[in-house]
């Protein structure tokens, strides 16, 4: 019985194998042509591996981030990124509080809307988005985070709501009891809670944010604000001319950021799917902290978890 586990499990892992070299290769690809120079990149050539001839070091690299603006759009990039997610984390996971502790037919018609709003596909909407975002002047890159916490407040309500649902309410009770009020019981209580969840969320809404193209391209003024997303179309110069080796390195650049944020943070995103909120403390092994806050709930992590 062992053998045939054992057998099973490494046919399992030869086909994964498979599958992820297979998912790698367009990668792969565009990591070796950044290192070509421009005239070995063409149709017949983009699968062939650099050689002494073809091989360009880190020049593509060097084009890429001395012109067309890289740093500046990088900057714009990583701003929104930023305050995109942080917006999410914050006003979502306070909504998924209200309406998963106010039950009430108002708060299952919200939650109904914020998973309605994951299936309506964004070209639905996004010429009258655009014209929205004109009239309000959302279309530079300083408040662009508005229009991402309207997009992204879906899965991040799913997600958070699904969370608070297995966090019990008595430390919540005796935090009301000891004269915290909601806004502090959120913070000092809920809030530490919802780390496991929130890693995966931003994680998840980063790489969205990040990569995205549609959104930025419709919204700001594309001679004024680009986003790295936006910047590798800039590569295509007069008369059909593509500057492949400088946008290859460009390419790799956009992603790299987010590839090693998600290898890093990837074993919170497991964690924070599945985790409860007792259940996911201990099993990290990790002690609540005391909050600093001067009021009666500064003691209750320590009194609910047997902490003396």
């Amino acid at each position: 019985m062992k053998q045939k586990a054992l057998r099973s499990n490494r046919i399992w892992s030869i086909v994964m194998t498979i599958v992820c070299v297979i998912y790698m290769y367009p990668i792969f690809m565009v990591l070796m042509n950044s290192l070509k120079v421009e005239s070995a990149i063409s149709t017949s050539t983009a699968f062939d591996l650099p050689n002494a001839e073809t091989f360009a070091g880190l020049a593509n690299y060097e084009n890429a981030i001395g012109s067309q603006g890289f740093l500046l759009s990088l900057f714009y990039t990583a701003f929104i990124t930023i305050t995109s997610v942080l917006a999410i984390l914050i006003f979502c996971s306070m909504f998924a509080w209200y309406i998963t502790r106010v039950n009430n037919r108002f708060t299952k018609i919200l939650y109904l809307l914020c998973a309605f709003s994951m299936v309506v596909p964004f070209q639905m909407v996004m010429f009258t988005l655009s014209s929205l975002a004109d009239t309000l002047h959302l279309n530079t890159p300083w408040v662009l985070w508005i229009i991402y916490l309207g997009f992204g407040a879906g899965l991040a309500v799913f997600m958070f709501c699904g969370f608070m649902r297995s966090v019990p309410i008595d430390m919540e009770e005796a935090s009301m009891i000891d004269g915290c009020s909601p806004i502090q019981t959120y913070f000092h209580i809920v809030f530490p809670l919802l780390r496991p969840t929130m890693i995966s969320v931003a994680i998840l809404e980063a790489m969205w944010i990040w990569n995205d193209y549609l959104l930025p391209t419709l919204i700001l003024d594309i001679q004024k604000y680009r986003t790295i997303s936006m910047l590798i179309q800039f590569f295509k110069g007069s008369y059909g001319r593509v500057e492949m080796g400088p946008m290859m390195a460009c390419i790799m650049l956009a992603i790299l950021p987010i590839i090693v944020v998600y290898l890093l943070a990837q074993k919170h995103i497991i964690k924070g799917v599945v985790a409860g909120a007792v259940k996911g403390w201990a099993a990290s092994g990790e002690r609540p902290r005391r909050s600093p806050v001067p009021f009666g709930c500064a003691w209750i992590f320590e009194r609910d978890w047997g902490v003396v």
